[in-house]
């Protein structure tokens, strides 16, 4: 049985990954961590700071909080050498060194999409990238999402700009030469536009599109559920106790699904 810690528990991802992870037979969620407490969940209890937690009962931590929270739990984790699941985006250059830092004393896996799909979906978009002569990422989510553009987004617009340098491919100029207004292009992530959505009814869902003379391809992922993304955390909780230091992505769990 691994015991579990979910740092961020009365938000919705937290309360979803509580009762998805905590019907798993070899998951016990113990604490939920939070400033507010939410819903009582069976054989968990509230804290409103993971230092208030016993670390001797908590196998894995899982964060899914705030860039500030998901800080604070890689000082206790690396304290208390207890493995750590980071599922919060919005990290800075300073947060991802205190998670670099970390990660030098318990594992660490930091992703930006925990669903199967979308981690998929980002491998597929990369095998196509050489192929084509340009694309282009647009990436939809809830309003209540503070950052843009997504993780998701950003991890496979670099995956696409890598894959196409190793092959030696470059991209074709952009046509556009006079914005009517600044920023109607997009955001561009290692050359690669990215275009952000936020509307209310969305869960999160991404469309990569590649085009070519003659033709097209559209790769599109949708979440239409924040369920989809309990499979992917309890992948990795099944194998983040052995695996050291710190990992990006699910891309090295992905072929044991």
């Amino acid at each position: 049985m691994i015991g579990i810690a979910i740092v961020g528990g009365a938000g919705r991802m937290g309360q979803v990954m509580a009762q998805g992870l905590g019907s798993f037979a070899e998951f016990s969620v113990i604490a939920l961590v939070d400033r507010s407490p939410g819903p009582a969940r069976e054989g968990a209890e509230w804290f409103t700071s993971l230092e208030l937690v016993d670390a001797t009962s908590i196998d894995v931590v899982v964060d899914f909080s705030t860039p500030e929270g998901v800080v604070a739990s890689a000082r206790w984790c690396a304290k208390h050498a207890t493995p750590l699941v980071v599922g919060a985006t919005g990290l800075t250059a300073a947060d991802r060194a205190e998670i670099d830092a970390a990660a030098e004393r318990t594992a660490i896996v930091v992703a930006s999409n925990f669903s199967i799909g979308a981690v998929l979906a980002e491998r597929f978009a990369a095998m196509a990238a050489p192929y084509f002569e340009r694309v282009e990422v647009i990436e939809l989510h809830h309003d209540a999402k503070v950052d843009a553009p997504s993780g998701t987004s950003i991890a496979t617009a670099r995956a696409i700009a890598r894959s196409r340098e190793r092959a030696g491919r470059a991209t074709a100029p952009d046509p556009t030469h006079r914005l009517t207004v600044e920023g109607a292009r997009g955001a561009s992530v290692d050359g690669v536009p990215v275009h952000a959505v936020r509307l209310p009814g969305l869960v999160a869902h991404q469309e990569v599109l590649f085009g070519s003379p003659g033709e097209g391809l559209t790769i599109r992922h949708d979440s239409y559920d924040r369920t989809s993304f309990v499979s992917g955390v309890a992948t990795v909780l099944r194998h983040v106790p052995t695996t050291p230091g710190l990992v990006e992505g699910l891309d090295r769990f992905i072929d044991g699904v």
